[in-house]
């Protein structure tokens, strides 16, 4: 039997509704057929996220340690085995996949070190320039077709701006999404075709193993992809260990190690904003984050 962590059930619960509850459900008889089809055999306690339970396991076969990852597949997730064979191919330094079960979406990963997230760097800044190294290698790679796109994901959120918007109660946090739906549209004719991790995060990268070759690596993993221009992928940075004065440091840091239009990468990072203040909105919220106004504000320069 695996453990089930309550705190998953929870969260699957709260934003899957019935589909959700359903999925957690499931999990012990998938586990137990994946163990089974691919001759794992659990190797510690389980881990999981906001969406995802990952068993630690080790091949039968060659006693190589891996990693079962089990999630729900929605938009986000489901073109993430897709992204990490383009990534793999071009050494572009995200975690390797072994084996994916299409049916329910399960992935076999390399095993990283998850006692070593670069989270636990106690030097910020230079996490962040890992953090912009790591992205820089993945965004040099070409989105492959079939992807969801960043012109649709504009082009949805635009759309959906004049509704939502009116829906926050301040006056300010009105203006300032509007602000950045204004600096969206003026990018949004030309949304990219880089391969885009979109949730890069210091959480998001592992160092490697020793015993499986990647020692002194730092390495990708939890992408939910799409096609488009990298400087949509820099919010992540910004709002994860969260300091107001860094905001600028971090996006001029971040914009260098990529190589980016500066004004491009700011309107694209107002556009992260715009995303989640779109969303909250339709789940009720009237007031944006506020490490997200205060990140719109800074790049703004208020």
């Amino acid at each position: 039997m695996i453990e089930i962590p309550d705190e998953l059930a929870a969260t699957q619960s709260r934003f899957n509704g019935a589909a959700g509850r359903a999925f957690v459900a499931a999990l012990p008889d998938l586990a137990a057929r994946l163990l089974e089809r691919w001759g794992l055999r659990p190797d510690g306690p389980s881990m999981y996220g906001m969406c995802a339970l990952v068993l630690p396991v080790v091949r039968e076969a060659d006693g190589r340690p891996a990693a079962l990852k089990l999630q729900a597949v929605d938009e986000e997730t489901a073109d993430e085995p897709v992204a990490l064979r383009a990534w793999s191919a071009a050494g572009a330094g995200a975690v390797e996949l072994l084996d994916h079960d299409p049916e329910s979406g399960a992935l076999l990963l390399e095993r990283l070190d998850e006692r070593r997230p670069l989270s636990g760097e106690t030097d910020v800044r230079e996490a962040v320039k890992v953090l912009g190294s790591v992205l820089a290698r993945l965004v040099a790679v070409p989105a492959p077709e079939g992807l969801r796109t960043l012109g649709g994901v504009a082009e949805r959120m635009l759309a959906e701006v004049p509704e939502r918007v009116g829906l926050l109660a301040d006056a300010a946090d009105r203006r300032l999404l509007a602000d950045c739906a204004a600096a969206v549209r003026e990018v949004a004719g030309e949304p990219g075709d880089r391969l885009l991790h979109w949730d890069l995060h210091y959480d998001n990268i592992l160092a490697g193993r020793a015993d499986a070759g990647r020692a002194g690596e730092w390495i990708a993993l939890d992408p939910k992809p799409l096609a488009g221009d990298p400087g949509f992928e820099l919010f992540p940075a910004l709002d994860n260990l969260f300091d107001a004065d860094e905001v600028v440091w971090r996006f001029d840091a971040l914009t260098e190690a990529l190589g980016l239009d500066r004004e491009r990468a700011r309107a694209w990072t107002l556009g992260r904003v715009l995303q989640n203040g779109l969303w909250g909105a339709e789940e009720g919220e009237v007031r944006l984050a506020p490490d997200h106004a205060e990140i719109a504000r800074r790049l703004l320069g208020r």
